[in-house]
C-alpha cells in the first residue's frame, strides 16, 4: 500500500500541492491525470522522495522521510518524464544500472529480458543518444524493469513510479508500454503513473486521480472520475465522455471555448 497523507509543497512562496491526500494499492495501476501545472509530477516527485514535502508518505509501512536510499531501490523503481545522459553510454550499459541496487542487482541476465520486454531486442551495442526519444524512452523503462524485475519478491510488493510514460511513443508503442504496467500490476505489484491521455487512463486504470490547482478535485475507479464535470472543471474546457460503439470509452474536447468560471 502507498499512503500520502496532508501532503504539501512550496516552492519558495508558491504552494504547488496543497494538503493532498492520496493512496494506491498493489495488484492495481493508479493513474494521476490533469492539466499541465496541476502538479502532477510534483505530487509523483513527493511520493518517491525527491521532492521535499510537508505531510507523511508511507511505501509498505515505512515512512519514506526516514527510509535509506538503497532500500527505497530495492522496493520501488521510478521512471522520469525525461532522463538527459552527458556520455556515451549503450544501451546495456544504461539498462544495467537498474540492476546495480535492488532485488535483481548482479542479474545480468535480466538486462536482455528488459530490452526484450519493451521491444529493443538487439539494441544492446547501439549508444543512448543515437536513438530516438521514444526508444530512449522505452531504454529508460528496461531499466526501471529491470530494478524491481519481480512484481513481488518475499511477499511484499514492488512498484513502479512512471511520469508520463507514453509521451514520446507511437500508438503502438504506447499500447505495448501500459500493458507492461498492467502485467506488473496483474502480477502483485503496484503501478502510479502520470498520464495526460485520458483514453489510455480509461483503458488501463483501476483508480484515477485526479488533481486540479494543487488539489485531488476526486480519486475513485475511473467511471466515477471520468466525468463530465469533474473533467471539464479541471481542464477549464467542456469535456464529454462518451461510448465507442464497441466496448470502450473515449474522451473528446467538443469545444474550442474555455469554460466558464
Amino acid at each position: 500500500m502507498l499512503e500520502a497523507s496532508d501532503i504539501t509543497v512550496r516552492y519558495g512562496p508558491r504552494v504547488i500541492l496543497d494538503g493532498v491526500d492520496f493512496s494506491a494499492r498493489a495488484g492495481a495501476v493508479t493513474a494521476i491525470v490533469g492539466p499541465n501545472g496541476s502538479g502532477k509530477t510534483t505530487l509523483m516527485r513527493a511520493l518517491t522522495g525527491e521532492a521535499a514535502y510537508h505531510g507523511r508518505i508511507t511505501l509498505e509501512g515505512q515512512d519514506i522521510a526516514g527510509a535509506k536510499v538503497w532500500d527505497l531501490a530495492a522496493l520501488r523503481g521510478v521512471l522520469p518524464q525525461a532522463t538527459p545522459l552527458a556520455f556515451p553510454f549503450t544501451v546495456l550499459e544504461v539498462v544495467r544500472i537498474g540492476l546495480s541496487r535492488g532485488v535483481a542487482a548482479g542479474q545480468d541476465g535480466l538486462i536482455r529480458q528488459a530490452l526484450a520486454r519493451v521491444g529493443l531486442s538487439g539494441f544492446e551495442g547501439r549508444y543512448y543518444q543515437e536513438l530516438s526519444g521514444g526508444e530512449q524512452q522505452r531504454v529508460q523503462l528496461a531499466r526501471v524493469l529491470a530494478q524491481v524485475w519481480e512484481p513481488v519478491e518475499g511477499g511484499v510488493p514492488r512498484w513502479l513510479f512512471l511520469d508520463e510514460p507514453v509521451s514520446a511513443l507511437d500508438i503502438g508503442h504506447q499500447l505495448q508500454v501500459m500493458q507492461i504496467a498492467r502485467d506488473y500490476a496483474d502480477a502483485g505489484g503496484g503501478v502510479v503513473a502520470v498520464m495526460h491521455d485520458l483514453n489510455l487512463t480509461a483503458m488501463f486504470a483501476d483508480q484515477v486521480a485526479l488533481i486540479g490547482e494543487g488539489r485531488i478535485l476526486a480519486q475513485d475507479v475511473p467511471g466515477a472520475v471520468l466525468r463530465d464535470d469533474l473533467l471539464s472543471r479541471a481542464y477549464r474546457c467542456d469535456v464529454r465522455v462518451n461510448r465507442a460503439p464497441v466496448d470502450g470509452t473515449f474522451i473528446l474536447p467538443h469545444a474550442a471555448g474555455m469554460a466558464a468560471e
